[in-house]
């Protein structure tokens, strides 16, 4: 069995040189979702794990996104918000850009068109939302869609993202 050359990844950013507030985010756990919108072939998608669900009349769900996300979401006006569930990392790789999906992220998906965006058939778990606002913050941009619609079934266990790594809750 091969050794390993480094005890860390060769390329990191030394410790004392990283950024607290990406330290301190890190060691929050994350709920990791994969938001779409407009209509396909040209459809977006993004992984999310900075999101939560206000719960009001209506139900919000707010995020941190990219600004060319947020934009496309808002040229949509509406967007799909999938829970991802345990053993569904390479569909977060893919839609966070970390895993090729040559013929677009949607290639070789099973997906269904909808008045909001593209639906993720495998992931079950799924909130419509209409755009309401974004704003810039930080180097993100706060997304706020109001949830007209969701659907829910039996997750067994999400995926959770720790420290820049996929985990399990049990």
């Amino acid at each position: 069995m091969p050794e390993s050359i480094h005890d860390e990844h060769p390329f990191a950013t030394p410790a004392e040189l990283r950024d607290p507030a990406r330290r301190l985010r890190g060691r929050l756990t994350a709920g990791v979702a994969v938001f779409t919108a407009g209509t396909l072939p040209r459809a977006t998608g993004l992984t999310v794990s900075s999101l939560l669900v206000a719960q009001g009349n209506p139900d919000r769900i707010l995020a941190l996104v990219d600004e060319e996300t947020a934009d496309d979401i808002a040229t949509a006006g509406r967007f799909v918000v999938h829970v991802l569930a345990e053993g569904q990392q390479a569909i977060s790789d893919r839609f966070a850009g970390l895993r090729p999906s040559p013929g677009g992220l949607f290639h070789n998906l099973d997906v269904r068109q909808t008045d909001y965006g593209p639906v993720l058939e495998v992931a079950r778990n799924r909130a419509f939302c209409t755009w309401e606002r974004a704003e810039e913050i930080g180097y993100h941009t706060f997304l706020v869609g109001v949830i007209e619609k969701i659907e829910v079934e039996d997750l067994g266990a999400p995926l959770v993202y720790y420290r820049g790594r996929y985990r399990t809750l049990g």
